[in-house]
């Protein structure tokens, strides 16, 4: 997980050219809940895989991520689209830099899990805390929608064991809706493909990759919602 945290500090640029090899997402939170007129909050957001594809509709969004660095790309991004309708901040997620009630839609992406862990001692208070930042924020009505990993490199769901609790507490303790994806990498080439997946992921899986001369990497994606 720590060194997760160092790529996004160090190489977020190389991060962005892996996440955009996946599907937009826009599609399937608009299932969820139309972001239409709307103030949004995006947890985590990283180089704006999410914010960027909402942004078009939303009255306002807000980007938050703990790396400066991530932000900047989203910034970029938003800046060349021509949107207006935008800020960035650098913001833990157990402690928002946000008004009560600012917020119709909180959406957040591969991000609370590396406070969910069960590897971490106080995994079930950061989540708590998360919980009670997003409701806090959210007006009467509001929508959370949260996407974790269900596992890279496998046709169907095989979630990571340090976080099968959180996962579980989201539906069990919180009252969260619950379904999964694929989130699947298409990338251009073999040698890209292992190149990015030995980048982030693993030499193992990397290592699969060219071996089996995979250009589509299969992924799932858990999506937990919850309407206030």
């Amino acid at each position: 997980m720590s060194n997760h945290e160092t790529l996004y500090a160090k190489q977020a640029v190389r991060y962005h050219e892996l996440i955009a090899k996946q599907p937009s997402l826009k599609i399937i939170i608009e299932e969820i809940r139309s972001v239409r007129g709307l103030d949004v909050v995006d947890l985590g957001a990283g180089s704006g895989r999410l914010t960027a594809v909402l942004a078009d509709q939303a009255r306002s969004i807000v980007a938050l991520d703990a790396e400066a660095a991530m932000l900047e790309i989203t910034a970029q991004r938003l800046t060349q689209a021509g949107y207006t309708n935008w800020r960035t901040g650098v913001a833990d997620h157990r402690s928002l830099p946000l008004e009560d009630q600012s917020a119709d839609v909180v959406v957040s992406g591969w991000s609370i899990c590396y406070l969910g862990s069960d590897e971490l001692p106080d995994w079930e208070h950061n989540i708590q805390q998360v919980m009670n930042e997003m409701k806090r924020i959210l007006r009467p009505g509001g929508t959370i929608i949260i996407f974790e990993t269900m596992g890279t490199g496998f046709e169907t769901p095989n979630p990571p064991i340090f976080l099968k609790k959180y996962y579980a507490a989201l539906e069990n303790e919180y009252g969260f809706k619950h379904r999964w994806v694929r989130t699947d990498y298409d990338f251009d080439s073999v040698d890209q493909a292992e190149q990015l997946t030995r980048f982030f992921f693993s030499d193992e899986l990397a290592d699969r990759v060219a071996d089996q001369r995979l250009i589509r990497l299969p992924e799932c994606a858990g999506i937990w919602w919850l309407q206030l």
